[in-house]
């Protein structure tokens, strides 16, 4: 798995020891908001804390730059497992590159 590229708005996500890089690219986020709603509200829900574990496993699915060998349920059990601590600094770069229109 390649490492993350900040030039390109990429934030590393570790589940088990695994690194998954996430793009947030014009067609991962197109999808996003197709399954999980207008992406301002998304953020708006984010920054009041009622932004929920379904909604974070969705972003991140869809902006996972290589397709992980874990289906999408796994994938949410990993994310769960590895806490919101482990997870929070991924989705600040998703969110801060949504708000920034990179």
């Amino acid at each position: 798995m390649s490492a993350a590229n900040p030039e390109r708005g990429e934030a590393a996500l570790v589940l088990d020891g695994v690194t998954h890089v996430l793009r947030p690219s014009f067609q991962a986020l197109v999808a996003a908001e197709g399954e999980l709603g207008p992406l301002f509200e998304l953020v708006e829900r984010a920054a009041s804390g009622t932004l929920g574990i379904a909604e974070i496993v969705g972003l991140f699915w869809h902006c996972l730059k290589d397709p992980p060998a874990i289906d999408r349920a796994t994938f949410g059990e990993a994310l769960v497992a590895a806490g919101l601590k482990a997870i929070t600094p991924a989705l600040r770069v998703l969110i801060g590159q949504i708000l920034a229109g990179r």
